[in-house]
């Protein structure tokens, strides 16, 4: 039977692509060589070749000077969130920092040179922890140029337009709160102002400019609570809607008279494509999920990353000009060659006040009735979608004959905006009633074990698992929480100072919410948890720092329950160091089958014999 380290991939990448201006090569972040590094593949095809990369930095985004000579990047230490901002020659030499100051946020803009390549735009919070300013650097005399945030907004450079006149930046409360904002920089008494303002409060998230810079491409939920694509025309102050579907668009870019964007349809990608305003057809692509796309300059083709249930993410180029999709990497390991992959059936279950929530529902082979895992999303405004997930681990668990049952459940996006804002100030409330109903959901199927029945998360999806095993009445056989918030009111205070905003409108702020903050937190919860409980946690996660998951152990240790606590000290939010990932992971699969599978197993036996 294949184990776990049989349905790893070999290899997997940070969600960031960059075509260089010649449209010749593919920049991205893996972790082939065990960390996150800065390779380079040929359009064409050919080996990758790594630029550069560190031994305790993961490579996080990546962009081109116009010259296409060198290449920029950030970069963070195990996972600390505090990125650096490096320069490198094409051929890996010449590795330069170009920040300065203290450790801080620096976020490069998607786009973040001036035509000459001279000017660098990127946020930090360098000058004040608090707040993310604005940050035009001139590569040639090392000035600054800042733009300071109107209080509670936190900003991000976006790009430079292509005639080096306007800085383009959103302006952060909350994920259903995002403004832009525009700088004249050709002027030297500028301030960044708002152009979403008289547009009220929403989704404006600005994207690839028109060539001639006479405006921007965006993605917003002005018309509807789901996200369109439009066109911002800056002489005219105006919005002009380019796709308005019944579902997400998540994905736009344009060149040379072509656009191209993907939209969430249910959790998949679907590419549309129009030129000068005409529907085009595009070449077919498999099931998946496209997480970064980005198209050639003279509109050839495209390379997007895509990943499915049935295959992990891979490079791809969608070729619009010969009308093929081709793979440029093959992630797929053993295991794929010899076995068929389960794909998830898109199901929905009734939840309270009339809802219906959806899920993605794998099934194992066999008739059953199979022990369940309940896997819930992190965000918690995020979802769930058929993708080939944890490097691995859903399938092998379904090989052992382990179900999943993943909801999308209140607080998910791609379902539209109200969907999303419901567990606003309210995490462990209907989320947690959603959760209870998946269960219920489960009793209603033939082929499952609710008697067996684990629950994991990551992050809030952490949370929310602690929740399940601490709030919910069901006999729970394990439970996995990764970096996990136990108490949402030291969580509330210990969040990054740029989050202020964002934890009051979606968490609810500590100084004013204290009492309801702890009544939904698990570790107040905590004697209702018996079930064996597995722990992972990052020493440097900035997010959801060590002492979460330390007082939660710390509480169930003191019952006498089971608990596992494994702490990475290279690690932050997540998992960079790929020797961690697999080994935690393998941890996971195993004790999911001990508790599921084999305690059951041994019963079973010892009942026979007696």
């Amino acid at each position: 039977m294949p184990e776990y380290l049989d349905f790893v991939p070999q290899q997997r990448f940070q969600p960031t692509l960059a075509l260089s201006p010649d449209g010749q090569l593919v920049a991205y972040s893996s972790h082939a060589s065990g960390h996150y590094d800065l390779w380079v593949v040929p359009v064409t095809g050919g080996e990758p070749r790594r630029v550069a990369g560190f031994d305790d930095r993961t490579v996080r985004q990546i962009a081109w000077t116009p010259s296409g000579g060198r290449l920029v990047f950030t970069a963070d230490e195990n996972g600390d969130e505090q990125f650096r901002i490096y320069l490198v020659a094409l051929d890996g030499s010449g590795l330069t920092e170009i920040s300065s100051g203290p450790d801080c946020q620096r976020v490069l803009a998607t786009s973040p040179f001036d035509p000459t390549g001279r000017f660098l735009a990127y946020t930090a919070n360098d000058r004040d922890s608090a707040a993310q300013d604005l940050i035009v650097h001139d590569l040639e005399s090392s000035e600054l140029r800042r733009f300071t945030p109107p209080q509670g907004v936190a900003f991000e450079a976006v790009s430079i337009s292509p005639n080096g006149r306007w800085l383009l930046a959103t302006g952060f409360r909350s994920n259903t709160d995002i403004a832009i904002y525009l700088t004249d920089l050709s002027d030297p008494d500028a301030t960044p102002i708002c152009v979403t303002s008289a547009l009220g409060e929403g989704l404006f998230e600005p994207g690839v400019w028109a060539a001639d810079s006479s405006g921007f491409h965006l993605l917003t939920d002005h018309w509807s609570e789901f996200t369109a694509a439009a066109f911002y025309d800056l002489a005219a102050g105006s919005l002009q809607a380019i796709a308005r579907p019944s579902w997400d668009v998540e994905v736009l870019d344009a060149a040379a008279g072509v656009r191209i964007w993907s939209v969430n349809e249910g959790g998949s990608s679907r590419l549309h494509a129009d030129r000068d305003g005409s529907p085009i057809s595009l070449p077919g692509i498999p099931p998946g999920v496209i997480s970064a796309l980005s198209l050639a300059p003279d509109a050839s083709f495209a390379v997007v990353l895509i990943n499915s249930a049935a295959r992990p993410a891979e490079i791809a180029v969608l070729d619009l000009a010969r009308h093929e999709f081709r793979y440029l990497t093959d992630t797929r390991p053993p295991a794929l060659h010899v076995i068929d992959p389960v794909v998830p059936e898109l199901i929905t279950y009734p939840a309270r006040d009339g809802r219906d929530v959806h899920a993605l529902l794998y099934r194992p082979d066999g008739p059953g009735p199979h022990p369940v895992l309940l896997s819930i999303h992190g965000g918690p405004e995020s979802q769930e979608r058929p993708l080939y997930a944890r490097s691995g681990l859903y399938q092998h668990l379904l090989h052992q004959g382990i179900a999943i049952l993943a909801p999308n459940f209140a607080g998910s996006t791609g379902y539209g905006t109200a969907h999303q804002k419901l567990i606003y100030c309210d995490w462990g409330g209907i989320d947690l009633d959603d959760l209870d109903h998946a269960v219920k959901y489960l009793h209603t199927l033939d082929w499952t074990d609710p008697n067996r029945l684990a629950v994991m998360g990551a992050s809030y999806g952490g949370f929310a698992a602690l929740s399940c095993l601490a709030r919910l009445p069901y006999p729970w056989a394990a439970g996995v929480s990764m970096c996990g918030p136990s108490n949402l009111l030291t969580l509330a205070k210990a969040s990054p100072p740029t989050w202020k905003t964002f934890v009051a409108t979606v968490l609810g702020d500590p100084d004013t919410r204290a009492e309801h903050l702890l009544a939904r937190s698990p570790v107040t919860h905590a004697d209702g948890i018996n079930a064996p409980l597995f722990v992972l946690q990052g020493a440097h996660d900035p997010r959801v720092p060590q002492a979460e998951s330390d007082q939660i152990v710390a509480r169930l240790r003191e019952r006498g329950v089971e608990v596992r606590y494994d702490i990475y000290p290279d690690e932050g939010h997540g998992f960079t160091n790929r020797a961690n990932e697999l080994t935690a992971y393998e941890a996971i699969s195993a004790f999911l089958h001990t508790h599921l599978l084999a305690k059951t197993a041994d019963r079973s036996a010892s009942l026979h014999v007696g």
